[in-house]
């Protein structure tokens, strides 16, 4: 029960029925005809035409994968040119903190430094018995030691400004970098 159909003169096509074929061999059967499609297009069209477009196929993968690689470096610049603005921001901010917490300790070390002098002027007059002078000797030996630590304070906050001026430069330098890179 074997049929014979000519699909084309030249490449004579065989359908077998159901009868006639076997269930391993309908896989082997199965796998030429899919060759023989094959072959028939590749040799039913030039093959100017088929490089053509599998030239044409191979230029638009390569340059859509181009855009995607050069929007993923795009965003990764965006996203490190963020952090190094966000960690000079916190910087500028930490910086404003403790100008005004140096500009306090200042005022706060003036006021004492006068009160000190009040009490060693009141020391000096004798107005006062000795319970008062005892007093006074007090507290000026805790006046004089709240300088002394506000003094500590102001050097430190000194060394806290110098510190955030460098980290200004690194963060000027870290910029200048990156936008050397990114051109």
């Amino acid at each position: 029960m074997s049929s014979q159909l000519s699909h084309n003169k030249d490449q004579p096509r065989i359908r077998k029925s159901l009868s006639d074929s076997s269930p391993t061999s309908s896989t082997a059967t199965t796998k030429s005809l899919r060759h023989e499609r094959l072959s028939r297009l590749s040799s039913s069209g030039s093959s100017d035409v088929s490089n053509d477009t599998t030239t044409n196929h191979a230029e638009s993968y390569f340059s859509r994968r181009e855009n995607r690689l050069s929007a993923r470096k795009k965003a990764e610049e965006e996203t490190a040119n963020n952090d190094y603005k966000k960690m000079y921001e916190k910087a500028l901010a930490t910086n404003q903190r403790l100008k005004s917490r140096l500009e306090t300790s200042k005022q706060e070390l003036v006021m004492i430094q006068e009160q000190l002098q009040r009490a060693q002027q009141k020391g000096r007059k004798g107005e006062c018995g000795s319970n008062m002078l005892e007093t006074e000797k007090k507290e000026s030996w805790s006046l004089k030691k709240k300088i002394s630590d506000m003094e500590e304070q102001v050097k430190v906050k000194a060394d806290l400004k110098m510190e955030n001026q460098r980290l200004k430069d690194e963060n000027g330098a870290l910029i200048r970098v990156i936008t050397k890179l990114s051109k």
